[in-house]
């Protein structure tokens, strides 16, 4: 059993080195050479557990994605009302960017990289169902806006990455009354 755990806790510590020298460095700044380093292991231990540095990343994004999510939806319950559910998920998200910004900023890097291939990206999607069908709900009772589910999340929840980072920054600082007027903005980005 020491061994498993063993085991688990290298593969985490590869995960936890990806995350934190990708938010510092880049994905094409940081080596598998530099992962092992700081995840304490040897450069090839990392290849018993990832297929190579894609496979890492793409494991990285989909475990760190099913944290996040997990953490958004854990008080939300479907038979809220939309605008009711549609608030306390925001809310979640905000909050888990807040308190988890290295997870949040790891995500943001993940939204605007090739290096996630396109089954990792439908993978991360499937942990956002309960979000899509709040927004299919909506759409339905004529609560929210009838587009495209990547439009209503580019107008409600990616603008939470861009405060979080101009937070990171230094260059802002996001206060609750920010976080309320941010929440009303993005509400109103795609209420019908």
């Amino acid at each position: 059993m020491a061994t498993l755990q063993k085991s688990i806790d290298k593969r985490n510590a590869l995960i936890q080195a990806t995350i934190s020298l990708v938010n510092n460095n880049g994905f094409h700044a940081t080596p598998m050479s530099k992962i092992a380093k700081m995840a304490n292991v040897s450069p090839a231990t990392i290849y018993l557990y990832f297929e190579n540095k894609q496979d890492l990343v793409n494991t990285t994004y989909i475990a760190v994605k099913a944290i996040y999510t997990q953490y958004a939806f854990e008080t939300y319950d479907e038979k809220m009302e939309v605008v009711k559910g549609f608030e306390i998920i925001w809310k979640r998200i905000a909050d888990f960017k807040l308190k988890e910004s290295e997870y949040a900023q790891f995500l943001a890097q993940c939204d605007n990289t090739p290096m996630i291939d396109e089954p990792s990206r439908k993978e991360g999607i499937k942990h956002l169902q309960p979000l899509l069908d709040l927004w299919e709900r909506g759409k339905q009772e004529g609560t929210i806006k009838p587009i495209s589910d990547y439009l209503l999340y580019a107008y409600s929840i990616n603008p939470l990455s861009f405060l979080l980072m101009a937070q990171e920054r230094g260059a802002f600082k996001l206060t609750n009354e920010h976080l309320e007027h941010a929440y009303q903005a993005a509400w109103n980005s795609i209420k019908a």
